[in-house]
């Protein structure tokens, strides 16, 4: 997807691409006519690199993120930023430390019907928010993708697309407060949980539900729905729309979900940030936030209890703010 999105694409330029399977690396090279290299250390050795996008599984992104960040490289990491909060605090710390930007790729928050929705809600038509609901959830065999294999992603479902939900409630609602998760059940030697339910509210007390399968088709024609006190948005998959209370008529607005068009707003405001000509949509305390919650969210997991997200957590979002402004 990165590949796409960056043909045709002039704020930057793929330089070179670097797998452990270097014929994999030269076939993805190939579309742009870029390099092909065995190890990130390769890479970094044969260019001059502004920045880097790491897609590897999560396990090695403390590694591959503080190589290049001591080199004062900047780097888009994918999520999650890490697969627990003290690795994922020092990457930043390392990154801080060398005066280049480490953001998380989180790309529904560059989806323009999510952006647009942002702006129906602030602009006060729907009142305030009163629940929100989001769901991904779909029948996709993972039990021999690393995205199952804990040791490499950190967990199953939870970790996976739950870092995205986490950090799209915390653009529309803010840092949450605590979370509880019940789990379903698992298919025959998952070694992971690949369906569940997560519940979280907000500091300013808003209540929302995240389902999460890799095992259920809900079918679904939305991913996100906020309920206000004087209307709903609704954002689909197909197209979004919005109606206000005591009116029978809907609005719609949007094209629905463009994931190259979200990857490529993504690669743009990151070279916005390097360049110093715009704030990263992801900011540091956001990319921390997203790994402390979900970790708290194991935590509750195991505990079948509602679970504050700890102090340490929020600590960090302060201090993490302060360092922004």
């Amino acid at each position: 997807a990165y590949v796409q999105a960056f043909k045709g694409l002039r704020i930057a330029r793929l330089v070179g691409i670097a797998d452990i399977n270097l014929d994999s690396a030269r076939l993805l090279a190939g579309q742009l006519g870029c390099g092909a290299y065995s190890s990130y250390q390769e890479l970094a050795e044969e260019w001059a690199l502004d920045a880097v996008i790491i897609c590897t599984p999560p396990h090695s992104h403390p590694e591959i993120a503080n190589f290049f960040t001591e080199r004062k490289i900047h780097v888009l990491c994918e999520k999650p930023l890490s697969i627990d909060l003290s690795s994922a605090e020092q990457m930043m710390d390392n990154a801080q430390r060398n005066g280049v930007k480490l953001t998380m790729a989180s790309k529904f928050r560059y989806v323009e019907d999510v952006v647009r929705a942002k702006s129906i809600v602030r602009s006060g038509i729907l009142g305030d928010i009163t629940l929100i609901e989001k769901a991904f959830t779909a029948r996709i065999d993972m039990s021999k993708r690393w995205n199952s294999k804990p040791e490499l992603s950190g967990g199953g479902v939870l970790i996976d697309n739950g870092t995205h939900s986490v950090d799209i409630m915390r653009y529309f609602l803010g840092p949450i407060k605590e979370v509880q998760v019940i789990e379903g059940q698992r298919s025959p030697g998952m070694e992971v949980e690949e369906t569940v339910q997560m519940f979280v509210r907000s500091t300013s007390g808003v209540p929302a539900r995240i389902d999460l399968s890799w095992a259920v088709n809900k079918e679904l024609e939305s991913y996100i729905t906020i309920f206000g006190t004087k209307g709903t948005v609704i954002v689909g998959w197909k197209g979004s729309r919005y109606r206000q209370a005591g009116s029978s008529e809907w609005i719609a607005f949007g094209q629905g979900y463009d994931k190259l068009q979200a990857f490529r707003s993504n690669i743009v405001n990151f070279c916005g940030g390097i360049r110093g000509e715009e704030a990263l949509l992801v900011t540091p305390s956001d990319a921390i936030a997203s790994v402390g919650v979900i970790e708290v969210a194991y935590e509750a997991l195991h505990k079948s209890q509602w679970t504050s997200v700890s102090s340490r957590v929020d600590q960090n979002y302060l201090r993490l703010i302060d360092q922004e402004m």
